[in-house]
């Protein structure tokens, strides 16, 4: 497995332009969202009663990306697995309050913003780094947890 470093650095190579990492900004964050929203409207074949978070598909999927970025980076996971149990709740709330079925909210918002990273890439003139790896899908979420790391003066 290839180290945090090496990985942030490759995927920033290719988002080095302004308008570009704007866009990921609020892109990324919106795809990471739609995808767990997405899993979490998935029928699951178990009802285990209600709990602080239930099992569902958006859970599990969460759960194995969360030993991938404590693999590449405990200090970093912590961080996204903060995230991730944002991303969770925010879609449980979503869920409750929408007047639109979660799974269409988050299909419309999951094309608006992949037409977003296309946008940014076409600014960048680079293709994204996925294209290339499809880790780097994984690792848009990190190299952005990594600038707040670095906001905050922590190590990564």
């Amino acid at each position: 497995m290839r180290n945090i470093n090496s990985l942030l650095d490759e995927y920033g190579d290719s988002h080095l332009d302004r308008r570009n990492k704007v866009i990921h900004w609020i892109c990324v964050p919106l795809i990471v969202w739609t995808v767990v929203a997405l899993l979490w409207s998935v029928p699951f074949p178990f009802d285990l009663g209600s709990g602080i978070v239930p099992l569902n598909w958006a859970v599990i999927a969460l759960l194995l990306v969360q030993v991938y970025y404590f693999r590449l980076s405990r200090r970093l996971g912590l961080g996204l697995m903060l995230y991730n149990l944002a991303m969770l709740w925010l879609t449980a709330m979503i869920e409750q309050v929408s007047p639109w079925p979660l799974w269409l909210l988050a299909a419309i918002v999951f094309v608006v913003a992949w037409i977003g990273q296309f946008v940014g890439h076409v600014f960048e003139g680079k293709r994204p780094s996925f294209f290339k790896d499809l880790q780097f899908l994984l690792i848009g979420p990190a190299w952005l947890m990594s600038f707040v790391y670095k906001k905050a003066g922590l190590r990564y």
